[in-house]
């Protein structure tokens, strides 16, 4: 077989390997996107999930592809990206994940990424090949992101609870299981829009580093637009049901008012990172809103010691991941 026949379809696998990340994305973190909507009654689970889904998708028409610009060339240096580097990420990524969703961890997929890709290059050629900027943009949104989601989630909270003083608590549930439904769909739209240009990057990175696309271009091709929002979407739809109980329950105790309320200020912050281009997590995103709206409420209405451990798990996601994508890209390597 030909040696350009042979990168030919080493490509192509590692592209559905890509497109399977993305899917497991949607898989984990729908839970993200569903879990207040479900733990409020408002959308039972099989709604909700189709609901988001399809949100997810939509996102296609609204973002332009600053996130997936900083994947794919923002975070390592030209020339350093192989197929070895590109596999080592991705099952990298994929076994955290995995892991993650089997201990019901709300983990982020993003960072596992992010981890992978670390490790894959720095085991091929050492710290020097990453870009540094791109790196402690990303790193320095692990605290930003569930910090703004905090600030918005209670600020939403105290707005909202203000407005609403001489109303019925009748009436204020009413109104607020409708307005769920907008919050909600804003968020699984900032969730489609930011985590899906994430693999979008990744197969732009692995397209330019076979030779099949330019450097120069200031877009991937269409077909990994495409492919990448729906196959995240797929992913949202069949769900994550072990992290659904974490997010939604086990946090805070949240009503419609408060899911509406944690929902709108991760979606702002999905917002405004996508528009700067940086890939961010939407699991630390909304728990930190979630934190937010039932601190608001009272700071004993929180469960510290669940919040504690997720956020331990944060930690220790990016060198889990590229502990695992350093040790595959050597497999890798030694076996082709």
């Amino acid at each position: 077989m030909a040696s350009a026949e042979i990168a030919f379809w080493v490509v192509a696998l590692l592209v559905v390997l890509a497109l399977l990340f993305d899917f497991m994305n949607g898989f984990h973190d729908a839970a993200n996107s569903i879990a207040t909507v479900v733990s409020t009654g408002v959308l039972k689970p099989q709604q909700a999930v189709l609901f988001a889904a399809f949100f997810n998708v939509l996102a296609i028409a609204f973002f332009q592809l600053k996130v997936a610009a900083t994947i794919g060339k923002g975070i390592v240096e030209p020339g350093i990206v192989d197929h070895h580097v590109v596999f080592g990420a991705l099952i990298g990524a994929i076994a955290w994940n995995a892991i993650t969703w089997w201990w019901g961890i709300p983990s982020s997929s993003s960072h596992a990424l992010i981890g992978g890709i670390a490790g894959a290059v720095v085991a091929k050629a050492g710290p020097s090949a990453l870009v540094a900027g791109g790196i402690w943009k990303t790193v320095a949104f692990i605290v930003i992101s569930p910090l703004l989601g905090y600030l918005l989630g209670s600020l939403m909270m105290v707005i909202v609870a203000w407005v609403c003083r001489y109303k019925s608590p009748l009436r204020i549930d009413r109104w607020f299981r409708r307005l769920q439904l907008v919050s909600a769909g804003l968020y699984s739209l900032g969730h489609g829009g930011n985590d899906a240009q994430k693999t979008i990057g990744l197969i732009w990175m692995l397209l330019i580093a076979a030779g099949m696309v330019s450097a120069g271009d200031k877009a991937p091709p269409n077909w990994v637009i495409v492919a990448c929002y729906i196959a995240i979407g797929l992913g949202t739809m069949f769900g994550g049901w072990r992290i659904v109980q974490t997010m939604g329950q086990r946090i805070t105790k949240l009503k419609p008012v408060g899911g509406f309320c944690a929902e709108t200020g991760g979606a702002i912050t999905l917002f405004l990172a996508t528009a700067l281009g940086v890939p961010v997590s939407t699991t630390h995103t909304i728990t930190g809103a979630i934190v937010g709206v039932g601190s608001v409420q009272r700071p004993s209405a929180v469960r510290w010691g669940v919040a504690g451990s997720i956020v331990w798990a944060w930690i220790f996601t990016i060198p889990a991941a590229a502990l695992m994508a350093g040790v595959c890209y050597w497999i890798s390597f030694a076996l082709y």
